[in-house]
């Protein structure tokens, strides 16, 4: 059957969107620094790092032995939350535990672009709606089972059911035809989603988007053999997730000390093919204690090294730092209203003690993330300006600035909107005349969380404004600001970091019915951007680009939160670790890890 003329449009302009994204144009920070002779990163003469001087691909040193195995580095400065399952958790350090054993069926190229190489390969159909899903015949779970068509039907539905308790649930999933009928109890079935045979799945959308190619697929299958019996409701919190989960990854788990360790050992029937390594420990250590485990071989690696701690362990002797762009930005939030857990969405609050755009942008305007950026993190994390990180480029709009550090605008936008000190005490009243105190939370974790918050806490005071800060641990943090669903009521403004996802479409963070907006914010115009985004004309790169650029902006202009820093990851790697990257598109798997000796390299 011949492609129809808008089959044609459809596959032109993902071809334009892919020599877009493969172009050498990106933006590049000027640096300065480089490597000495010895492959060690140097500073500046200002003291700076700069990410650029980073590979992202470990240099191999020896020769690989046979099996061998390693011990993965979990830097927390609490114990992780355990919810070891890809459909439920909600928590970073449970998905770096997760990335060793279960992974999803489509993979992805260093232009975040779905490709058939992976457990399961995709075709899609003229209108761009269908896409048709071949599960390889050697994809098997940890305990032999075959991962079918079934098991990935069985995901989406358990997302879909209204007693499902995680925060997947969004614009992706109610994309997809039937499931808002399914999702309400006006349907039993996902009318849009098919089982072909035990390894193809069918699934039709109600909108073609370039973001059904680039990370809206929902690719996780749940093992309906465990699973399918349960309450929905009861999925969750089941010892089959909790402590005996299971995946299709090259590592399976063979026990778990809650919070603190988890021990892997290979899946040989691993459908990449069996792991060089026999297993791997993954074990909870803190900041402070990074360092010592590193130079010692307590860990051979870690995911994500302090970047505060690494001017002065540059030089650590036994390890290789890989450096790359972190799809990730840390950011202020404010909290507008609740989550409205009978209808999964926002619910403003038009009395919310943060609603007056004026006073987030004073506050905005009140903080140097620059000199943050320098004076905690020796140029390795760096001022942010909008909501969309250089780490995708191609829609990263470099030209908007944001809003600058300047305290005198921001006391003027304080002034004009009514927030003066009527009492004398230093610090400003609302516009009612009635004390104003704002409620800061931020998390801990390492030397520098602390006193960073209490910089922001020094620069809001610094333009009037009185602001209780509460250093709290990650987990009660998140319960804090409404992972759950439940916001705290004493919560007005808090400090957290966002990765973002291969997608661009930030839906799964600031739209309406997303779980993870957390300063539960609404706005018309908001929306419409969003949907604009993944819609059917977003083929059109430069379409999109625009799109995503008005977005930006209105996040500028009305700052429901505003973005810190963005981040560079660095990773530390033992010498005697062989064939690992960090970063997309490098085309390196866990499965390829290997050493090249029983015992890991100490320090000198």
């Amino acid at each position: 059957m011949g492609k129809s003329n808008k089959s044609k449009v459809l596959i032109l302009s993902l071809a334009l969107l892919l020599a877009a994204c493969s172009g050498d144009d990106e933006t590049t920070k000027d640096s300065g620094s480089k490597k000495d002779a010895d492959g060690k990163q140097e500073q500046k003469d200002d003291g700076l790092y700069s990410i650029e001087d980073f590979s992202n691909v470990k240099t191999n040193e020896g020769e690989a032995i046979d099996g061998g195995k390693i011990t993965f580095g979990l830097v927390s400065d609490t114990v992780f939350e355990g919810t070891l399952n890809w459909n439920f958790y909600s928590g970073a350090p449970d998905a770096e535990i997760l990335n060793w054993f279960d992974e999803g069926l489509l993979t992805w190229d260093e232009n975040y672009v779905y490709t058939n190489d992976g457990a399961a390969t995709y075709e899609v159909s003229e209108d761009g709606r269908t896409f048709t899903f071949k599960i390889g015949d050697n994809v098997n779970w940890h305990d032999g089972e075959p991962v079918t068509a079934e098991d990935w039907l069985f995901a989406h539905e358990v997302i879909g059911n209204p007693e499902y308790d995680g925060p997947r649930y969004n614009s992706d999933f109610t994309n997809i035809e039937g499931m808002e009928e399914y999702n309400s109890g006006a349907a039993d079935t996902i009318s849009g989603i098919e089982v072909v045979d035990e390894k193809t799945l069918k699934i039709t959308y109600i909108e073609s988007t370039p973001s059904l190619l680039t990370g809206s697929i929902w690719s996780y299958p749940l093992a309906k053999h465990i699973f399918g019996d349960m309450a929905v409701a009861d999925i969750s919190s089941s010892p089959e997730v909790r402590e005996n989960p299971i995946g299709f990854g090259p590592f399976k788990v063979d026990s778990i000390v809650p919070g603190e360790s988890v021990t892997l050992t290979k899946n040989e029937d691993y459908w990449r093919g069996e792991p060089n390594l026999d297993g791997v420990t993954i074990k909870v250590i803190s900041s402070s204690t990074v360092v010592q485990e590193l130079e010692t071989g307590g860990v051979d690696l870690i995911s994500e090294f302090p970047v505060d701690q690494f001017p002065d362990n540059a030089d650590m002797s036994n390890v290789e730092f890989l450096g790359a762009v972190d799809r990730a930005y840390t950011y202020i939030g404010f909290k507008l209203g609740t989550w409205d857990a009978d209808n999964n969405r926002v619910k403003p609050n038009s009395d919310a003690k943060m609603g007056d755009v004026d006073l987030r942008k004073a506050m905005w305007h009140a903080v140097d993330n620059t000199a943050v950026g320098e004076r905690f993190y020796n140029g390795l994390r760096w001022n942010a300006t909008t909501l969309i990180p250089p780490s995708h480029p191609e829609f990263h709009d470099d030209t908007n600035e944001g809003r600058a550090y300047d305290p005198e605008v921001a006391k003027t936008l304080l002034d004009d909107a009514g927030y003066t000190d009527t009492d004398g005490d230093g610090f400003r009243e609302d516009p009612e005349g009635d004390p104003l105190e704002i409620n800061f939370i931020s998390m801990t974790g390492g030397d520098t969380a602390e006193p960073l918050a209490q910089y922001y806490v020094q620069s809001w005071e610094a333009v009037g404004l009185k602001v209780n800060l509460e250093m709290l641990e990650f987990n009660t943090f998140y319960d804090r600001v409404g992972n759950g669903g439940e916001d705290n009521p004493d919560v007005d403004v808090y400090q957290a970091a966002w990765g973002v996802g291969i997608d661009v479409d930030p839906s799964g963070l600031y739209g309406a019915e997303a779980l993870y907006n957390f300063p539960r914010w609404e706005n018309e115009e908001n929306e419409r951007l969003l949907k604009e985004g993944r819609s059917e004309e977003a083929f059109d790169l430069t379409f999109r680009q625009d799109v995503y650029d008005e977005w930006q902006q209105l996040m500028v202009d009305e700052v429901p939160v505003f973005p810190t820093l963005y981040r560079a990851v660095l990773s530390p790697v033992n010498d005697r670790v062989l064939n690992y990257s960090i970063g997309d598109g490098t085309e390196m798997y866990l499965s390829d890890i290997a050493v090249s000796q029983d015992s890991p390299v100490t320090a000198e």
